[in-house]
């Protein structure tokens, strides 16, 4: 019986092997059994260093395989890159949307209030938007449909004229914050979705 020894995981057999052959058994030992040596991917018998790239925690050439980087701390100095890019609103976009909800549940009922001040205050909340007078007044005819649909009379939210522009009256009455709750729940709920399906899209990545 030859004596077999193991070096590098891959099995030697000192006096068995054939004539010409060093007597390395290439992927198979003497019970006819295939030694797999974990440093080789079976299905390409290519060598894996996972550590040949410092840039990578593990690559592997076979498509399909995850690749992930290793990543070092920031830099002394390094700005936030938390900065949001401007945004435009826009007419119909329930981001938008929601934040003129939010400022007309707050501004006083029963009185007029000029939608030029209420796009001032929008800008000067929100610096990272930029909202037009007819952005924020799409959004004001808006509620005051789907007041009507609920109501079925325009007493609830009335658009007006004055000598210093476009007004708006909402009403004062123990209806109107829970119905404008509600109004400004669906129209953050439409956000929630959007911004999941967005998540959920294809993305590019590195591999093109």
């Amino acid at each position: 019986m030859s004596e077999r020894t193991v070096r590098g995981d891959v099995g030697v057999d000192s006096g068995s092997g054939a004539a010409g052959d060093p007597g390395v058994v290439s992927g198979t030992d003497a019970a006819g059994d295939r030694a797999v040596d974990p440093g080789v991917d079976s299905g390409s018998d290519r060598a894996v260093d996972s550590g040949s790239d410092p840039g990578l925690d593990s690559a592997v050439d076979r498509a399909g395989t995850s690749r992930r980087l290793r990543l070092r701390p920031a830099p002394a100095g390094m700005p936030d890159p938390d900065v949001r890019p401007p945004v435009i609103a826009e007419s119909g976009d329930p981001f938008a949307a929601v934040r003129v909800l939010d400022l007309l549940a707050r501004i006083e009922r029963g009185r007029p209030v000029r939608i030029g001040d209420l796009v001032d205050r929008l800008n000067a909340t929100h610096l990272d938007w930029s909202f037009a007078p007819a952005v924020v007044a799409d959004a004001i005819l808006q509620l005051q449909a789907n007041w009507m649909a609920d109501y079925r009379n325009a007493s609830g939210i009335v658009l007006d004229q004055d000598a210093y522009g476009a007004t708006i009256t909402i009403e004062e009455s123990s209806r109107v914050d829970p119905w404008l709750v509600r109004q400004a729940q669906r129209v953050a709920a439409d956000c929630r979705e959007r911004l999941v399906a967005f998540s959920r899209a294809d993305r590019p990545t590195g591999d093109g």
